[in-house]
């Protein structure tokens, strides 16, 4: 955190899973925050020598939690990954399974994750903020079908297979993470042209916009309360 003209600047580097991922916080969280002087810095974890993104291993987020925290003192870190094909050397990845609703699943998640990075890095608690995405961010899109379907023109013929989807669950975030049912499957098997995540990821955001998927993902919303919060901390 640094002070420029009497205003706190934060700085908030942001482990993406994927580029979809990467690009959904640069185009459209990130802007949304500046002019509360938190700049978003949206990152893919490297993988191996020369490769990026991809699944996310805890042991590979340790590594790179340190260093970042490490060589960027005045910054906050937080974590933008998904609950489907999440690794299962997260703390308390297992226990949490036998929690059936989702947020009291993740809220078991994040706070072990939140405190083994913490512990790990020897840093204030504050420095990190974890997140889990509830299954996948293609979940966000169900926020609004009908903007989703503006995306493509010959979209708008599947609009009622899609509502028929969000129907059935109590919120987009609660759409399950079967490998056939999980969101992005959902889309890829009712869309034609076809889903294409890095082509339509930022593109759908735009149409959905930001406000109505904090009104009907609670979860993302309190993700980005927090990053909100850190203008006041």
């Amino acid at each position: 955190m640094s002070w420029v003209g009497g205003l706190k600047m934060v700085e908030v580097i942001v482990f993406a899973e994927g580029q979809s991922e990467e690009a959904f916080i640069k185009h459209i969280v990130a802007p949304t925050l500046r002019p509360a002087q938190i700049y978003l810095k949206p990152q893919l974890l490297p993988t191996s020598k020369g490769a990026e993104g991809g699944a996310v291993s805890f042991e590979r987020l340790k590594f790179n939690a340190r260093n970042t925290l490490r060589q960027h003192p005045q910054a906050v870190l937080t974590t933008f990954l998904d609950l489907y094909g999440l690794a299962g050397d997260f703390p308390m990845f297992h226990e949490a399974k036998r929690v059936g609703d989702v947020y009291g699943r993740l809220d078991i998640m994040e706070q072990a994750l939140a405190a083994a990075i913490s512990n790990h890095v020897g840093c204030r608690p504050e420095r990190f903020i974890a997140y889990i995405q509830p299954h996948e961010l293609e979940g966000l899109w169900f926020s609004d079908v009908g903007a989703l379907v503006r995306t493509e023109p010959d979209w708008q013929k599947h609009l009622a297979s899609l509502q028929k989807v969000r129907a059935c669950f109590t919120s987009p975030e609660h759409i399950n993470d079967g490998y056939d049912t999980k969101p992005s499957r959902r889309l890829e098997d009712i869309l034609k042209p076809a889903y294409k995540k890095t082509r339509h990821a930022p593109l759908i955001a735009g149409h959905v916009t930001l406000a109505t998927i904090e009104q009907e993902c609670r979860h993302f919303k309190h993700w980005l309360d927090q990053l909100r919060g850190l203008a006041q901390a």
